[in-house]
């Protein structure tokens, strides 16, 4: 039977948000899944963005990899409150999830993990 752990991002201090610095890849660090291939582990990756710029800004997710093919691209837009950038989608193998974004320091990723083993 599977057990779910709910954890905060592994790149978060105390639940925190993670400001999304980098501009190109490879991205600012947001969360490094388990090592599923040694425990059994898959993170299930829940992320919301806010954007606190006065315009729109284009977000990239990089999931397990910097390759064009695994990147994920959604425009944040201005005061919007939380947009749902990641609906639980899986990540394991101790594979990184990174961000980079059109302006520096201007996107929050919010978000948590369910661990599931």
């Amino acid at each position: 039977m599977a057990t779910f752990s709910k954890a905060k991002l592994s790149a978060s201090t105390n639940g925190r948000p993670v400001v999304v610095a980098a501009t190109a890849t490879a991205g600012t660090t947001i969360h490094e899944a388990g090592n599923g291939s040694d425990d059994g582990a898959i993170d299930e990756i829940w992320l919301y963005a806010t954007n606190i710029d006065t315009a729109p800004i284009e977000l990239t997710l990089e999931w397990g990899d910097a390759a064009t093919t695994d990147n994920i691209k959604i425009t944040i837009p201005t005061k919007s409150g939380l947009t749902l950038v990641s609906p639980g989608i899986i990540l394991t193998g101790g594979l990184t999830c990174k961000a980079f974004a059109g302006t520096a320091n201007k996107i929050l990723l919010f978000g948590y993990v369910n661990r599931v083993t």
